[in-house]
């Protein structure tokens, strides 16, 4: 369970389209705006690997699962190589004042139409469901440590955006989270 909760702690705080859009939000509006990004994201996220592994689970055939782990485990190292030699770009404070906030609805549905989401939850599926953990105890797992990911985000959105707005301190963030996420592919393959 230990590798599956540092999975799903990378997989929650590294970059992506949610984490952007709860620091960006935060930023522009304050924290009081991302409770419920956050919370829509997480239950959008937890359901998500609940339906691939409801599915997932009738599906595997034998030597199915390892070839999906296989296809899992490359494409979060392929993640951890874009994250790290991501492009940066600033944080712009000043935009953006009046666009409606995402709100619960939309960053739940944004999480079933991001690919990092859905490769997320087929590897979750693939690797930690054959080592034994129960399905809804990785969902609400998830769930659990997906929330104060975000929340890291939210918190940081105000007073990071000065800091983020410098390219190179955002390369760096970039690049330690990269390297977070295949420590975390790592030990997922030495477990599994």
């Amino acid at each position: 369970m230990l590798a599956f909760i540092l999975f799903a702690f990378v997989a929650s705080i590294t970059p992506g389209p949610t984490n952007l859009i709860v620091l960006s939000t935060s930023a522009r509006r304050g924290w009081r705006s991302c409770p419920p990004i956050i919370l829509g994201a997480g239950v959008g996220a937890a359901s998500l690997v609940w339906v691939a592994g409801a599915g997932a689970s009738t599906l595997m055939l034998p030597g199915v699962r390892p070839a999906i782990s296989v296809f899992g485990l490359c494409w979060m190292l392929w993640l951890a190589w874009q994250i790290f030699n991501a492009p940066v770009t600033a944080i712009d404070t000043q935009t953006g004042e009046t666009t409606p906030e995402l709100g619960l609805l939309g960053a739940a549905l944004l999480q079933w139409v991001n690919p990092k989401s859905w490769f997320m939850a087929i590897a979750v599926i693939s690797v930690f469901t054959a080592q034994g953990l129960g399905l809804n105890a990785l969902c609400l797992a998830f769930f659990l440590v997906s929330l104060p990911s975000l929340a890291i985000w939210a918190l940081l959105g105000r007073s990071a955006a000065r800091w983020l707005s410098n390219p190179t301190q955002l390369q760096w963030l970039n690049r330690i989270l990269a390297v977070l996420l295949v420590i975390s592919s790592a030990t997922t393959l030495l477990h599994g």
